[in-house]
């Protein structure tokens, strides 16, 4: 690789050239709970209104029957499937997340790996690897602007997500170091997504997510037939970042310059509540303390919850709305509300998305208890603290922080989420073809949720 070359260039000659082999263990062992995961998360979006929106576009458009429309026992084409898939997964908010970013890379990834890997008949190693290029190149991408595409406007995982799935696509129908770059370029075009959403609890969000993985795969589909894409898009004139935050790119040294040796894919934090993932810290020290200490509605006064000012528009404010939650969307940005949910019922699932929940009385009147305190030291991570004042004026705290990895937690929310369209048989089906070997065996896994409809 040249010494000028744009860092699209050696993003492209990376991904192109990486193998299994040089993958390293930690990395690997991520691979089989992503894709559970994020499997999990289309079964969970199933039932919802959106996905039925989404499925039924996936039919009408339809394209070469080449990747399978999960439970619908059809197939379509690769681009349309990762639409559907991507679009499902995140429609419950409940995937994984940079914490530095604020980006949604397993909805996106995933879905564009589970799409063309089929399409293209890939061995699992190569799904497997290009999984880990789209993981490892959101990290970066998105580390670059942190949290700034949000605080403009525009929803990070929109952006950053084309440039994610077409690496993705482009390892998986094997194009050149070449052909990869133009891809890179073309889907830095497609780069989209207003966080307009926020507003009025509309779907747009879920749409990013699905669109990302879409145009990815249109992308490199483009590039592998020879459509030119602009090299400089990383690093160039008009570059993603002068663009959309006004900020200098990111040399390519910097963004580039130690692939291979240090990973940043493996950062991406799993999600165990249906919330924003900011507020998922909250609801893990919530529980915690109502456990140690027998907390029950009727004894909490007041709860304060210390908050990273960039969040408190997100999940705080503005308040009324937050308090009352009036759609699923609503209930998964609110701090109040899931914080409520959690003290009440020592657990946040998805049925506290539901309209039952969210009319309960008990649940809303201890939400007006909750208030944000905004902390301009806060924000390095997903971090905070709360505190709980009960009526006897004693105080409870903890600190606020984002837990490890949790295999059990994860397997449990499988389990959960995948029951709300399969039964418990094809869910442990599903469960072995991912995780029962090595690799997740990706050619059984479309036969399994393809015939289970």
């Amino acid at each position: 690789m040249a010494d000028n070359a744009s860092s699209a260039q050696r993003l492209a000659a990376w991904s192109a050239g990486l193998v299994w082999r040089d993958v390293p263990d930690d990395q690997r062992s991520l691979v089989g709970l992503r894709v559970l995961d994020t499997v999990g998360l289309v079964l969970a979006g199933y039932e919802t209104q959106a996905a039925r929106v989404a499925f039924a576009i996936g039919r009408k458009q339809g394209g070469t029957a080449e990747s399978t429309l999960f439970l619908a026992g059809e197939r379509t084409s690769a681009a349309v499937a990762a639409l559907v898939h991507g679009t499902v997964a995140h429609c419950r908010d409940f995937d994984d997340t940079f914490p530095d970013s604020v980006v949604h890379p397993g909805s996106t990834v995933i879905a564009a790996a589970l799409a063309v890997g089929e399409a293209e008949r890939g061995p699992d190693e190569e799904i497997a690897t290009a999984i880990l290029v789209g993981y490892e190149a959101a990290a970066r991408i998105g580390a670059a602007a942190g949290r700034r595409f949000h605080a403009r406007g525009f929803h990070a995982t929109g952006i950053v997500g084309p440039l994610s799935a077409t690496l993705v696509a482009a390892h998986l129908y094997r194009l050149s170091a070449a052909a990869t770059a133009d891809a890179l370029g073309l889907a830095a075009s497609m780069a989209s997504g207003l966080m307009a959403f926020v507003d009025d609890g509309a779907w747009s969000k879920w749409l990013h997510a699905g669109w990302s993985a879409h145009g990815g795969i249109v992308a490199a589909q483009l590039a592998g037939q020879g459509f030119r894409g602009p090299r400089g898009v990383l690093d160039g004139r008009h570059n993603l970042f002068t663009a959309f935050i006004d900020a200098p790119a990111p040399g390519a040294d910097a963004l580039c310059g130690d692939l291979g040796r240090r990973w940043q894919g493996g950062a991406a934090h799993f999600k165990y509540y249906p919330c924003a993932h900011v507020i998922q810290p909250y609801i893990d020290a919530a529980i915690a303390l109502r456990c140690r200490h027998r907390l029950f509605p009727d004894k909490i006064e007041r709860v304060t919850c210390a908050i990273a000012p960039w969040a408190v528009p997100i999940v705080c404010a503005p308040r009324a709305p937050k308090l009352r939650p009036a759609t699923d969307m609503d209930a998964i940005a609110s701090l109040p509300y899931q914080v409520a949910v959690a003290l009440a019922d020592g657990r946040v699932d998805l049925d506290a998305l539901g309209p039952a929940c969210r009319a309960r009385a008990e649940v809303l009147d201890l939400a007006t208890r909750i208030e944000h305190a905004a902390d301009e030291s806060l924000g390095q991570g997903f971090d905070g603290s709360i505190a709980v004042r009960l009526k006897s004026s004693e105080v409870l705290q903890s600190a606020v922080f984002s837990a490890p990895p949790d295999r059990a937690k994860l397997l449990a929310k499988f389990r959960a989420t995948a029951r709300r369209a399969v039964d418990e048989d094809t869910a442990a089906t599903l469960e072995g073809t991912i995780l029962g070997g090595a690799l997740p065996r990706f050619g059984e896994l479309a036969t399994t949720l393809k015939i289970h409809v």
